[in-house]
């Protein structure tokens, strides 16, 4: 409930006197909504100020059944070691928060390791959030279909999907790791691993367009490793699969840290980066241009992609059930495979 300490002032209908102005403009200034002119909340604000009355949030969301606030989640059913400091993660999050607090609105930042069906379920109808972006699908495609089906605000990063009944933003991934295959297979690499995790949409379909690069070429690739996304166990299954001397110039990684981690490997090996083995990342985090030697990626636009995401879930909280989005990849050329 709103407080007032002097001036016979006590409910927001007596501040929309004062200044002239309607109640919902009060309340809207109040809560610091873009949406009213600077000057005008901050003549409101000084009013409230000047007769000591208070607008109690709680009571102001329970009446609108809103909480202005936007859940943030990272499922991690497929890779419980990884962490939200993943430079992806951390790239990513900052653009959508961005975008979230421009709005007026707080995050709620939650990292769920799935021990039953129903994790996002429970988000949902915490009663805490107004919308939810999930960031990345993870093996949690079943969970996301079914909440989707009934919870109208709510956005996914990730693969776009056959009849996925959900708003999605992502990029082309079979594209993306065609056009990363075909770099080295246009520059002479014929023995070319991929490494990478199969349970993620995203992954699955950067390495169907690297099967597809290959067969397009008429040229067998070199195989496929699991590769997790956390830097020190994909650094030991790339040393476990070298020490096993297979033939091998260049390797086609899911993500920038896995990238990073098979040059790790393979200077460990005496191999040397791109003479002797050439390796393309994908994402494009800002690590990959600053390392040696600078890495050759496909960049995923992620502040292209957070604008995506926050707009489509305002679009959905307003009642709007807006379509997915699928971006174009793009090849960046550095040290790593020139």
């Amino acid at each position: 409930m709103p407080s007032s300490n002097r001036g016979g002032v006590s409910s927001i209908s007596d501040i929309a006197r004062l200044a002239g102005v309607s109640a919902s403009t009060v309340s809207r200034a109040l809560a610091g909504s873009k949406m009213i002119s600077l000057d005008t909340r901050n003549r409101i604000n000084d009013l409230a100020r000047e007769h000591g009355f208070q607008l109690n949030q709680m009571a102001r969301n329970l009446r609108l059944k809103r909480t202005n606030a936007i859940g943030i989640v990272f499922p991690l059913g497929h890779e419980v070691g990884q962490l939200v400091s993943d430079p992806f993660f951390i790239a990513m999050l900052g653009h959508v928060a961005d975008g979230v607090t421009a709005r007026g609105f707080d995050l709620l930042l939650t990292r769920i390791i799935p021990d039953d069906g129903g994790w996002l379920d429970g988000l949902v109808n915490s009663g805490r959030i107004d919308g939810a972006i999930v960031i990345g699908q993870s093996n949690q495609e079943e969970a996301i279909r079914r909440v989707a089906a009934s919870y109208d605000p709510l956005v996914i990063w990730g693969e776009r999907t056959a009849d996925q009944g959900y708003c999605s933003v992502g990029t082309d991934n079979v594209a993306g790791g065609k056009i990363a295959t075909r770099h080295l297979l246009d520059a002479g690499r014929r023995h070319i691993l991929y490494a990478g995790h199969a349970d993620v949409p995203e992954i699955s379909a950067r390495y169907a367009g690297f099967v597809e690069a290959h067969r397009e070429a008429g040229v067998e690739p070199a195989g496929v490793i699991p590769a997790p996304f956390t830097p020190e166990g994909a650094y030991q299954l790339f040393r476990d699969h070298l020490e096993q001397a297979p033939k091998l110039d260049g390797v086609i990684a899911a993500s920038d840290v896995i990238a990073i981690a098979a040059i790790r490997a393979l200077a460990d090996r005496g191999l040397k980066v791109p003479d002797d083995v050439a390796v393309v990342g994908y994402d494009d985090v800002p690590l990959a241009s600053q390392m040696a030697p600078s890495l050759t990626t496909i960049r995923q636009d992620l502040r292209e992609g957070a604008l995506h995401l926050v707009d489509r879930l305002f679009r959905r909280i307003g009642g709007e059930l807006c379509g997915p989005v699928v971006m174009t990849p793009e090849l960046i050329v550095r040290a790593s495979a020139p």
